[in-house]
């Protein structure tokens, strides 16, 4: 398909629409009728699966969700990885009804990734945000920032305060405690509630997995940025008790972008890419006590520090004078988190075989400065700047709670259902400081200290119903519903006591259906049909100040609406002997979307442009995800994935969405010498020019450039009696290429230029 204009492919005359419409009506009665269809299944069966359960041997399917430990197979032909995100089950990825993706530690550490979202550039569908070793975003499907929900272990990691774009970052987990990373792609809100719209990523953490003392030590060097990081784990299992604790410090510098012309941008030689430093430091510290067979109870406590990062920036004298100067720098961050929960297994309950209880209390703290400077000319010989700094300090509080419980009818029907809860309270203060000068003889200085957002809170409480039915050895159907209930409240704050006070409801119901049908062995069929939402975080409705770039003042809006969406998904798996591949396409309708747009101008001598968040009508999504792996030996492998997404904006056609049409495409090749002691690795990732990316008054140009991206990767490992030491090194980007990722080309921020990375660990 030709994308000299994508949009033109994708209007539809009104007879599709009135079609589409009758279709979504369709599905939804469907839905219905197949939770009611497996509610009447477990009625009939609820007096018969009591009466035997002293005596019916339990199934297998009811496990610990968040805890499955990575599995070791004898041969690549057999690897079928376990993921329990997408239906709260633990399933092997070939089984999961719902398009996921994987990422386990050793892939990680082979990487020497910085961040668990490092990685998504390689897997279809997914894209980073952001730059730097900590600052690294994910976006799915065209979908980032508040549209993604980031969990840890199953627990919401993100508040109500972060920029609608500026999703929270996943080095709030440190990469070295990660066991694995589960990747939902496409909404998930029926078990997760808000945010859930573009997709779910769960960063599973490490537990103690067997008797004895263990753990590992490790160094990571990477020259983009002179990046040193010191990394120890220990954990022990002893009878009834385990215990984990680990830390982690790095000290990274700001890295420099190649030289080279990316669209209209020009660097003659290598630059400093600006606030893509930091130093920041992690602990975590876990117990567990396994009380009977049947019960458990651990609790744990996580810490993450960081200074002197930020968005990042190339100085605009180099390539764009006439640009203002904008500087967006954390210097500081803390988040502390304290997690406790129950696990009953094996209940002789006739409404629940399984029972998980979770409490959280999380706290991020956080300073923000934002610099802004701008010259312009008054007339002959009269030069003129003004320039803002503004600094935020903010405090967010979080606590919540999590009831999970499972039920399995007939050995074939396992319901999933429970109540979820969740609070965040932000309080900040604001320092705006403005500096004119060349409007006399001596610099004009004000200042402001009135808060950009009130005190406020938002809370949200949901429940939710899933039931799995297991259609023999052909497939299963999973039917889900979930109401939720959300409310945000602003408070008296210094600085804003004469503002009005809100206090506002929400409240929705969605549902997905989800299929997947075994045509053979090695072909699997998939199908869905889910609705997502997202309420109106608190600086959407309530902040007033500077936008994230400096580009002009946003003010509030209460009368917000919460996003919702509407979701297909169909595909086709396939599995053989030394062959896997899998197709899917989608279509993602968000209504009542909530877009930033200009409302006029401000006054005095240099107007800005006044934005607001408001709901458009809608916005469109639609793509192909592609992706095989083939076996040649067992030592040598060959993978390839495609992807390619088109947004519209379905208000204003005119008006890209900001994604634009994305085709991406990586292959690697892969070998690992038979006894598992050496392997080597090459990565070829191309983004194709994208035509319609809104880029607004970017220097990039009205067109986003293509790029390529070239790695390659190796290591060994050898044993030292109980030790194993392992040596990872990867050349990136060998091309020297200057890019940047698609979300970062507005804001010029590029990727680092040829660079090393070298990983030493051992491990007893």
């Amino acid at each position: 398909m030709s994308l000299d204009n994508p949009r033109k492919h994708m209007k539809i005359s009104s007879l599709a629409r009135s079609s589409i419409r009758r279709f979504e009506s369709y599905a939804g009665r469907a839905l219905a009728a197949s939770l009611a269809f497996l509610f009447l299944v477990t009625l009939f069966g609820v007096s018969a699966s009591a009466a035997d359960a002293q005596t019916r041997p339990r199934s297998n399917r009811v496990v610990p969700v968040d805890s499955i430990p990575d599995v070791e197979f004898p041969t690549v032909f057999a690897l079928d990885p376990v993921v329990v995100t997408a239906t709260r089950e633990a399933r092997s990825l070939f089984t999961v009804p719902q398009p996921v993706a994987r990422i386990d530690a050793n892939t990680l550490r082979s990487a020497g990734a910085n961040n668990v979202a490092d990685l998504f550039r390689e897997i279809q569908g997914l894209d980073v945000v952001g730059v730097g070793p900590s600052q690294v975003r994910p976006s799915i499907r065209g979908q980032r920032g508040q549209r993604i929900l980031l969990l840890s272990n199953g627990l919401r990691l993100q508040n109500a305060r972060r920029q609608q774009d500026f999703g929270e970052i996943p080095a709030l987990t440190d990469v070295s405690a990660v066991e694995r990373v589960e990747v939902v792609r496409g909404p998930s809100s029926v078990l997760y509630g808000s945010d859930a719209i573009g997709g779910v990523i769960n960063v599973i953490t490490r537990r103690p997995d067997e008797d004895g003392t263990h753990g590992n030590l490790a160094y990571r060097y990477g020259s983009a940025g002179a990046n040193n990081k010191g990394v120890l784990n220990m954990w022990t299992r002893t009878g009834a008790f385990d215990f984990k604790v680990g830390g982690t410090y790095r000290n990274a510098s700001p890295y420099d972008a190649p030289s080279g012309k990316f669209g209209n941008i020009v660097l003659l030689d290598d630059a400093t890419v600006n606030d893509t430093g930091v130093t920041d430091w992690a602990i975590d510290l876990y117990a567990g006590w396994t009380i009977t067979e049947r019960n458990r109870l651990y609790g744990k406590f996580e810490r993450y520090d960081s200074e002197d990062t930020g968005f990042g920036f190339v100085d605009p004298r180099l390539y764009a004078p006439d640009q203002p100067d904008i500087r967006i720098s954390y210097p500081e961050q803390s988040f502390n988190k304290l997690t406790l929960g129950y696990e009953v297994a094996e209940l002789n309950f006739f409404l629940a075989d399984r029972v998980d209880v979770l409490a959280y209390g999380q706290q991020n703290d956080r300073g923000l400065v934002f610099d802004f400077l701008t010259s312009f000319s008054l007339g002959p010989s009269m030069e003129a700047s003004i320039g803002i700094n503004d600094q935020n300090y903010t405090e967010i509080e979080t606590y919540g709670t999590r009831i999970e419980a499972k039920k399995l009818s007939f050995d074939n029907l396992l319901w999933t259902y429970g109540i979820d809860y969740f609070q965040d309270r932000a309080v900040g203060t604001d320092v705006e400081t403005t500096t004119m000068t060349g409007f006399g003889p001596a610099p004009i200085v004000s200042t402001d200290s009135t808060p950009s957002l009130p005190e406020a809170t938002l809370g949200s409480m949901g429940l939710f119903l899933q039931g799995d039915y297991q259609v023999g050895e052909h497939g299963s159907l999973i039917a889900g519903a979930r109401y939720q209930r959300a409310s945000s409240k602003t408070y008296t704050t210094p600085g804003l006591e004469d503002q009005e006070l809100y206090d506002l409801t929400d409240d929705t119901f969605v549902g997905a259906l989800n299929a997947i049908w075994n045509a053979s062995r090695s072909v699997a069929v998939v199908g869905t049909i889910g609705r997502g939402f997202r309420w109106p975080n608190l600086v959407e409705r309530y902040f007033e100040g500077s936008t994230p770039e400096g580009t002009g003042d946003q003010i509030a809006n209460p009368t917000l609406m919460p996003e919702k969406s509407l979701n297909y998904d169909l595909g086709v798996r396939y599995r053989g002997r030394g062959l896997s591949f899998e197709v899917f396409g989608f279509r993602n309708n968000i209504t009542d979307a909530i877009k930033i747009d200009s409302v006029g101008l401000s006054g005095g001598p240099r107007p800005r442009p006044i934005y607001q968040n408001v709901n458009v009508a809608e916005f469109l999504y639609t793509g192909i995800e592609a992706s095989f792996e083939a076996f040649l030996s067992p030592e040598f492998s060959f993978g390839a994935n495609y992807t390619w997404i088109d947004g519209e904006n379905k208000t204003d056609v005119d008006l890209p969405v900001g994604e634009g049409a994305n085709k991406k495409a990586n292959f690697n090749v892969n070998w690992l010498d038979s006894a598992g002691r050496w392997w080597a690795g090459y990565h070829f990732r191309h983004q194709a020019e994208q035509q319609d990316a809104f880029l607004g008054t970017s220097p990039v140009g009205l067109v986003l450039p293509g790029f390529s991206v070239h790695n390659v990767r190796g290591g060994f490992r050898f044993f030292a009696g109980q030790f194993e030491n392992r040596v990872d090194i990867g050349l990136n980007n060998l091309s020297n290429a200057l890019y940047a990722e698609a979300a970062n080309a507005t804001f010029f921020r590029p990727e680092p230029g040829r660079s090393v990375t070298l990983t030493l660990s051992t491990a007893f």
